[in-house]
């Protein structure tokens, strides 16, 4: 695969096609209010980070999907989302270029990753930013 980058220039990089406006959970949120977020907003998941902005945790549908069944059988609804999250979480940094971005989705699961630079989220880019990136720099 070759990018098109103009002489002297660098490879297209994942901060520059990522998601910055991010719907963020909070560990201590109980989890049928964070379940309604990702439902009102349409999303499939959110960075789940602590009081001083890290993150901690990523919480998807599938973790609300095994947090309802739970619920459903032990009559519990009023757990956190620290207790259903994912974590470690697996991340990109911002620098990272497309085509390492790429042989990383490709190895994993993910539909997408957060995006760190020093340590702090940024963002987050999904396999369709990537595929966007990759069409529009293809040559």
């Amino acid at each position: 695969m070759t990018l098109h980058t103009a002489p002297g220039t660098a490879r297209p990089r994942v901060g520059d096609y990522m998601a910055t406006d991010l719907i963020v959970l909070r560990p201590e949120m109980e989890i049928l209010h964070a379940m309604t977020v990702l439902l009102e907003k349409r999303i499939s998941g959110a960075p789940v980070v602590d009081a001083e902005g890290t993150l901690v945790g990523v919480l998807s549908k599938k973790d609300c999907l095994r947090a309802a069944l739970h619920a459903a059988y032990h009559q519990e609804w009023g757990s956190p989302v620290a207790r259903h999250m994912s974590a470690p979480v697996e991340t990109l940094d911002v620098d990272l270029d497309l085509v390492t971005a790429v042989e990383r989705f490709l190895a994993s699961p993910y539909r997408r990753f957060p995006v760190l630079h020093e340590g702090q989220l940024v963002g987050q880019i999904s396999r369709a930013d990537l595929l966007r990136a990759l069409v529009e720099n293809w040559r």
